[in-house]
């Protein structure tokens, strides 16, 4: 295993253990909420705070929720870390989540009227690095869970990007943070582009 996936992996698992003893203490304070303050049964007052732009994607909302994005980041991660390296892979997790983060504030903040929910997983940064492998891998072959259809990664990639924009405009699939996911790929593309340029310019 490459060493920024197993310390994601370790560091998400560590807190998600840490959530099952004080999960109204983690959320309050490090999930992502609205811009402002807001009153939620259970919770009290909560508000954004900046550091929950980074803090959200450690914490999760049950076992199957960090199950997955864990297989996914073990699964697609390994080969992107080896592909580009350690240091570029961290800062490829980063952006994707950062960027992840910062979509999802905008939308959760300009449909607040519709309910304050927390955002929380590794969802975002699992995305980016979904784009990135399928950018270094276009034919590798994948196949899903469910259901088990091999295809190519590009394939898988646009397949779920449409998919993700599809639910997050018509609003299926309540719950699901999906331009969240939309944001970690446009947060990855822009890291991909960006060191496709300066190759370039260095060739």
């Amino acid at each position: 295993m490459t060493p920024v996936v197993r310390q994601l992996l370790i560091a998400n698992a560590l807190i998600f253990g840490l959530q099952q003893l004080v999960a109204d203490g983690l959320i309050t304070h490090f999930a992502l909420w609205p811009l402002g303050q807001h009153f939620v049964p259970d919770l009290g007052s909560v508000r954004f705070e900046p550091w929950q732009l980074v803090t959200s994607a450690f914490l999760h909302g049950g076992v199957a929720h960090i199950a997955f994005n864990m297989f996914a980041l073990f699964s697609f991660g390994t080969m992107v870390e080896r592909a580009v390296g350690p240091r570029r892979f961290a800062w490829l997790y980063f952006v994707s989540l950062l960027s992840a983060s910062l979509v999802q504030l905008l939308v959760v903040t300009a449909t607040v009227q519709h309910g304050v929910m927390p955002t929380v997983g590794a969802s975002g940064g699992v995305f980016g690095v979904l784009l990135a492998f399928a950018f270094l891998y276009p034919h590798a072959r994948v196949m899903l869970i469910f259901p088990p259809i091999p295809m190519k990664a590009w394939v898988l990639v646009t397949g779920y990007a449409l998919i993700e924009l599809t639910s997050g405009v018509f609003g299926t699939q309540q719950g699901v943070a999906h331009f969240a996911h939309l944001g970690g790929m446009l947060g990855a593309g822009a890291m991909l582009l960006h060191w496709r340029q300066r190759f370039v310019r260095a060739s």
